[in-house]
C-alpha cells in the first residue's frame, strides 16, 4: 500500500465500449492510472496537466444496466476503486483487503455490477492518500427511459502542490504552518490588535490550539479539475441542473449563485423535496443535485463553491455575456471561534453544548465566525433574509419508513484531539474496536455525538440510511452525514445486504486515515473470494492507523546544535533529545524516552529511557530537591512521566537508577505574532533556557537561545 512520494494519480486514458443510450444492457469502461512524476514544485513531464488540473472521467449509466470496469494500474504501487454511494454486492465495494482485493502493481481488476439505483455518485481510490492526488471521477445514473436535459456534473476538489504524506505527518505534529498560509495564526498580537488577549489567554488556559475550520492549506479549488469552467450554450431563463459532488480530500464548500436562487432537488443521489435557498455547505463526500436558472440575455452568473475557511474558490459560470460575480465570502472571525469554543470547552478538554441540543445543521455553532451570517448581504438578486440549507429542512418525496424488524441501538461518541491528530470513536481507532455484527433484516439505529472541535461527515458504505428529522415518516435517505460540533444526531438504516464488511469512517481523507470509523459485519458471512487469507487482510487494514511518523525540530547555532527528534503514532511515541556545545566546557547530553499516551486528549505521557551528559567543571551543586547535582555527569536509565498542563507547559518528572529526581517545565511555540515564536525552560537541575525563532518556510527559521550551560547563539532551526 506504499506510494512513490513523487507520483500524483491521473486518469489518463477512458476506453468506452457498447454503449447504447439509455438502455439497460452492458456498459463497459476502461480506466488507465498512471503516474506522472510530480515534485514539490508542481513540475511535471510535458503534456500532463500540472497542479490538480486534471481529466476526470465522468461514467455514464442507466438505472438497471451492468457495469464492467476494467481498472488498469500502471503505476509501481497498488490502488483501488471505491463506488461510492452505490448499492452492490460486497466483494465489488472497492476497500482493499476489507472488500475486494487491491489492483496490483501493473496489473487490471474487472469490477462488474448491476445498477440498482439512480442519480449523481463518484468513485474514488481508497488506498492511502491517492485520492488527494487526483484519483477520482463523477457517475451519473439516468432513470431508465428519461432524457437528459439541461445539466452538468460540478466535481469539486482541493489541490496542494505538497505531497501529502507530508501533509499527513504535519498535521500528526500540530505543525501552524498550514495557519501561517491562510494568515490565521491568532498570536498573542493579534489577539491585543482585536482586542482579544483574554479570549486568547483563556483559549491557550484550556490547551486548546488556534481555531480554524479547514487542517490544510491548499493551493488551488477546483471544479471539473479547472479552477473555473463556462458554459455559454444556455438561453436566458433556462433551468440547469447542477450535479455538485464534494471530491475534495478535507475541504467542506459553500455553495452561492449571483444568478438567483439554488432549488436543492437531491442529496447523495437521492431525491428530495424540492427546497429553495440562497446557500447551503456541502461536506467533504457529500453530493447535491441543484436548480438554477440562467440569468438574462447579456448575462453570464457565477456559481461560487467557496472553501469553508475562506482561502479560495472554484467558479462554474453560465450564460452568455457581462459577468455576473456571486458575493465573496468575508474572512472569517477566528476571535469569536475562539470565544465559543472557550464557553465551550472545559479544562479536562471536554465539551459541554450547554443545553442547546443541537442537531442537522440547524444551528451552526461555526457560525460566530462567518461574518455574513450576522451582517448578511442584501442584493437585487437575494433582498432581505438569507436562507441556509440544513437537514432539518430536507424531505423524502416518499416514505423512507423501515421495514419491519428488530431495532438495534448504537451510541457513537466522535472524539479526538488536535495535540497529535487523533480522531476516534469512543476514544478507539479502528484497529482498536471489534468488528459490528449486524443480522440481515434488522434496523440498525446509530445516535452519533460530536464531542470534537472539528465537524466530521460520516459516510456507510453498501447502505443509504435515514436522517431521523421532523418530517417523520418522509426524512431523507443519505449515505453521507456531516455532524457539527457538539451535534447529537440520530441515522437509522436496515440491513439489507446478504453478507460482507461494510466501511462506516468519517470521510475527511486524514481522519479516516487516523482510524476515525468502524466496521459493520453481517453475521455467518460467506468467505469473500477477493479476500483469501482474511487474516492478513485485516492486519493490512489495521495498519493505516497504526503507522508511526517521524518529527525533528534540530537547531544549528554558534553556540553548538539543540534538537529533538520524535517518532510516534496513535499510543507510542520515541523521543531522542540532545544538546551539543562547541567544546567540553560547554558539555553535551543527550537522553530519550518511550512510552505511552494516555488519556482521550493525551495530555499525559508515561515512560521509560536513559539519560547521559557530561561537562567539564570543577563546581559541585545541589539540585532543588536537595541531591547532589549530576547534571554534568550522568549516565542512568529513567523513569519518568510528562504531563500538558494548562497554558501548553509541559511537567516533566522523572526519577533514574540511582534515585536521583528531577522535575522540568517547559513551554515550546508560544506565538507572538504571525511568525515570531519563543519558547522557554527551567529545571530542577538549575539549567535554564530561553530563545526565539523567525519562521521562514515550513521547515527553516531563524533562530536564537541563550543556554545556562551553552551561552548565547544565533543561527537556523529545521523543523521536520
Amino acid at each position: 500500500m506504499k506510494q512513490n512520494w513523487k507520483s500524483a494519480l491521473l486518469f489518463l486514458g477512458l476506453g468506452l465500449f457498447t454503449v447504447e443510450a439509455f438502455s439497460q444492457k452492458r456498459v463497459e469502461y476502461d480506466l488507465f492510472v498512471k503516474d506522472t512524476l510530480v515534485n514539490f514544485s508542481g513540475k511535471v513531464k510535458p503534456g500532463i496537466a500540472v497542479n490538480g488540473q486534471i481529466p476526470m472521467p465522468t461514467l455514464h449509466f442507466t438505472e438497471g444496466d451492468t457495469a464492467i470496469v476494467r481498472v488498469h494500474n500502471l503505476m509501481h504501487h497498488e490502488t483501488s476503486i471505491h463506488w461510492h454511494g452505490l448499492l452492490l454486492p460486497n466483494e465489488q465495494d472497492g476497500v482493499p483487503y476489507l472488500t475486494t482485493a487491491p489492483v496490483k502493481s501493473h496489473g487490471t481488476h474487472t469490477f462488474e455490477f448491476v445498477l440498482r439505483q439512480n442519480g449523481t455518485y463518484w468513485y474514488h481510490s481508497h488506498t492511502m492518500l491517492q485520492e488527494q492526488v487526483g484519483m477520482y471521477g463523477a457517475i451519473v445514473i439516468h432513470k431508465a427511459g428519461e432524457q437528459p436535459k439541461n445539466e452538468e456534473v460540478l466535481l469539486l476538489s482541493d489541490w496542494s502542490d505538497e505531497n501529502p504524506h507530508q501533509i499527513e505527518r504535519s498535521l500528526h505534529f500540530a505543525t501552524d504552518w498550514y495557519m501561517v498560509q491562510k494568515n490565521s495564526v491568532q498570536s498573542y498580537a493579534e489577539s491585543i490588535k482585536e482586542g482579544k488577549f483574554s479570549t486568547k489567554l483563556n483559549n491557550e488556559w484550556k490547551r486548546m490550539h488556534a481555531m480554524d475550520v479547514s487542517d490544510v492549506y491548499y493551493e488551488k479549488f477546483l471544479v471539473n479539475g479547472k479552477e473555473s469552467e463556462e458554459r455559454k450554450s444556455y438561453k436566458p431563463g433556462e433551468k440547469v441542473r447542477l450535479r455538485v459532488i464534494n471530491g475534495s480530500a478535507s475541504t467542506y464548500f459553500w455553495l452561492t449563485y449571483a444568478g438567483g436562487k439554488i432549488t436543492v432537488l437531491a442529496s447523495d443521489g437521492i431525491d428530495v423535496e424540492p427546497v429553495e435557498v440562497d446557500r447551503l455547505i456541502v461536506g467533504v463526500s457529500e453530493i447535491y443535485d441543484v436548480e438554477v436558472t440562467v440569468p438574462e440575455s447579456g448575462k453570464m452568473a457565477e456559481f461560487l463553491a467557496t472553501s469553508e475557511d475562506r482561502i479560495g474558490s472554484a467558479s462554474f459560470w453560465l450564460g452568455s455575456g457581462e459577468k455576473l460575480p456571486a458575493t465573496p465570502l468575508p474572512r472569517l472571525d477566528y476571535f469569536e471561534g475562539m470565544q465559543m469554543m472557550n464557553d465551550m470547552m472545559t479544562v479536562g478538554g471536554k465539551m459541554n453544548d450547554m443545553g442547546m441540543n443541537m442537531s442537522l445543521q440547524q444551528m451552526d455553532m461555526n457560525g460566530v465566525m462567518y461574518r455574513e451570517f450576522t451582517e448578511p448581504p442584501s442584493t437585487d438578486q437575494n433582498p432581505g433574509e438569507i436562507v441556509t440549507l440544513n437537514y432539518g429542512m430536507l424531505k423524502s418525496p416518499v416514505k423512507t419508513t423501515l421495514p419491519d424488524g428488530p431495532v438495534r441501538t448504537l451510541e457513537f461518541e466522535l472524539t479526538g484531539n488536535m495535540n497529535r491528530y487523533v480522531w476516534t470513536l469512543d476514544n478507539k481507532t479502528i484497529s482498536e474496536s471489534d468488528k459490528i455484527l449486524i443480522k440481515k433484516g434488522e434496523n440498525i439505529r446509530i445516535i452519533l455525538k460530536n464531542n470534537s472541535m472539528m465537524r466530521h461527515p460520516m459516510h456507510l458504505h453498501g447502505h443509504f440510511f435515514r436522517v431521523v428529522n421532523e418530517m417523520g415518516d418522509y426524512s431523507p435517505l443519505k449515505n453521507v452525514l456531516d455532524i457539527m460540533p457538539m451535534e447529537t444526531d440520530t441515522i437509522e438504516f436496515n440491513a439489507s445486504e446478504e453478507y460482507g464488511d461494510w466501511y462506516f469512517h468519517c470521510h475527511i481523507l486524514y481522519h479516516m486515515m487516523a482510524g476515525m470509523g468502524r466496521i459493520f459485519t453481517y453475521e455467518n458471512s460467506p468467505p469473500n473470494p477477493q479476500i483469501p487469507d482474511p487474516r492478513y487482510a485485516l492486519r493490512k487494514v489495521y495498519a493505516d492507523d497504526r503507522r508511526f511518523y517521524l518529527g525533528a525540530e534540530i537547531g544549528l547555532e554558534s553556540n553548538g546544535s539543540d534538537g529533538e527528534v520524535t517518532l510516534m503514532n496513535t499510543r507510542w511515541m520515541l523521543q531522542t533529545e540532545w544538546r551539543l556545545g562547541l567544546n567540553p566546557k560547554n558539555g553535551y547530553e543527550t537522553e530519550s524516552h518511550f512510552g505511552r499516551l494516555l488519556g482521550r486528549n493525551q495530555f499525559a505521557f508515561g515512560y521509560v529511557g536513559w539519560d547521559f551528559r557530561y561537562r567539564e567543571t570543577d563546581e559541585a551543586e545541589e539540585s532543588l530537591f536537595g541531591q547532589t547535582n549530576t547534571k554534568d555527569d550522568r549516565s542512568v536509565f529513567h523513569l519518568g512521566f510528562q504531563y500538558t498542563a494548562p497554558w501548553f507547559i509541559v511537567a516533566d518528572l522523572k526519577v533514574d537508577h540511582t534515585g536521583y529526581v528531577r522535575l522540568q517545565l517547559s513551554r515550546d511555540d508560544i506565538p507572538i505574532t504571525k511568525r515570531a515564536r519563543l519558547f522557554g525552560m527551567v529545571n530542577s537541575d538549575l539549567e535554564y533556557a530561553v530563545g526565539a525563532r523567525y519562521i521562514l518556510t515550513k521547515y527553516w527559521s531563524a533562530s536564537s537561545h541563550y543556554d545556562s550551560d551553552m551561552g548565547w547563539g544565533i543561527g537556523a532551526t529545521f523543523t521536520y
